[in-house]
């Protein structure tokens, strides 16, 4: 049977159909093709996810182990996610990778709760006052994708300025499209700019707080590590907030929400990471000898991705798809085992999103969508889920005072 593109003409529209198409035709373990027709494996099963997620030694997040690298351009658009020789933590395997993930949790943890709840009311309410006299917005542009970025950027130590100034090439890096490489640089000079500012002039920041405690890792590995850490902070988050939002206008189990009840934000949040996960699919762990899996042959050096949301929509764990959702936490959208998601960026993901969904439901109490919800369109992108725009229309109020800048 022939294997389906991972990135293919409306797919990032309803994943769900792709995924429930490969399931039918090949099970838990699908064969896909990457951008260039590289062949891959997407894991789409629960229990299979959890088996490769959950055994390192077996299923290896060392890419120099990759058997297609022969076969893999110096251009391939996929490089930004899926390259070797980079020595950051996504490629750091063992003992190695315990002490460095340690080390990030660290820094991450030192991050006061009640500043970053401050920090993130502040930057929305200021992003809201650029847009709230006029009545009418589109929160994704003009607040989603904004708001982790400048949360993020100040926690680690940059200028809002210079924050505000890597969206687009984060953008460009997550999209994996032309710009994807150019996008990558950019990030890169901006990450190395600040570790040489803070090993000079150490803060209260996590990055002085990354150089503090990083024992014999390199500068470099700071600085990629501090890519990883933006990258994956700010996008998915950015996608959390804004199909939330969609969630919450479309969707008449949350209208209570919509003028002032708080439990049905959690839950909407809740429901986004079962349903519509902003991380759908992530590289990859590389088979470290000839294995079986979900009824498959997987040759050693094979690259398998992490289909989180296939795995999280298993009719095999999911035979009453209500019953997981709602107070239930058992999904893959952070991953899982020794490579998942820092739990300490979780919970700062969690904060900026909360607040950035609440800030906008007390200062918009009537605010709806201005567009038909089938007009809505997402990203073109196989691995982050999320709204291309989000057209709302509100009566029109006075800014608060803060000014952007």
């Amino acid at each position: 049977m022939s294997p389906l593109p991972l990135r293919g003409p409306g797919s990032h529209e309803e994943p769900a159909d792709l995924y429930r198409a490969m399931r039918r035709k090949h099970g838990p373990v699908a064969p896909v093709t990457l951008d260039g027709g590289i062949p891959a494996w997407l894991v789409i099963g629960y229990r299979e996810l959890h088996q490769v997620t959950g055994d390192p030694d077996l299923f290896s997040r060392d890419s120099q182990l990759w058997n297609q690298w022969d076969n893999v351009p110096d251009d391939w658009p996929l490089r930004p996610v899926i390259n070797r020789g980079q020595p950051s933590i996504l490629y750091t395997v063992g003992e190695r990778h315990r002490r460095r993930s340690a080390m990030l949790s660290d820094a991450l943890d030192g991050v006061d709760p009640a500043v970053l709840r401050a920090d993130s009311e502040r930057f929305a309410d200021e992003l809201i006052d650029a847009f709230c006299a006029r009545g009418t917005a589109d929160l994704i542009n003009e607040y989603a994708m904004l708001l982790p970025v400048r949360v993020l950027a100040h926690l680690y130590g940059w200028s809002d300025h210079e924050g505000l100034a890597l969206v687009t090439s984060m953008t460009d890096m997550i999209n994996a499209g032309d710009r994807a490489l150019a996008g990558q640089k950019h990030l890169h000079g901006s990450c190395q700019a600040l570790v040489a500012e803070r090993l000079a002039d150490p803060a209260d920041d996590v990055v002085s707080r990354m150089i503090a405690a990083r024992s014999d890792f390199t500068d470099e590995e700071i600085v990629q590590d501090l890519m990883v850490l933006m990258s994956a902070g700010h996008q998915p988050t950015a996608d959390w907030i804004g199909t939330s939002l969609h969630l919450m206008l479309t969707d008449h189990r949350f209208a209570a929400s919509m003028f002032g009840g708080r439990s049905s934000v959690s839950e909407a949040m809740n429901e986004v990471l079962w349903e519509q996960t902003p991380t759908q699919n992530m590289p990859g762990r590389y088979a470290t000898r000839d294995t079986n899996l979900g009824g498959r042959r997987i040759n050693a050096g094979d690259l398998l991705i992490l289909g989180l949301q296939g795995a999280n929509s298993d009719p095999q764990v999911r035979t009453d798809a209500a019953s997981l959702t709602g107070g239930n936490n058992a999904h893959f959208s952070f991953s899982h085992g020794e490579h998942r998601c820092p739990f300490p960026a979780q919970e700062i993901s969690e904060v900026i999103a909360r607040t950035g969904i609440e800030v906008v439901l007390d200062r918009l109490p009537d605010i709806d969508l201005s567009v038909p919800a089938a007009s809505l369109h997402r990203r073109e992108s196989p691995w982050l889920r999320g709204l291309t725009d989000l057209p709302v229309k509100f009566s029109p109020t006075p800014a608060l005072g803060g000014t952007l800048g």
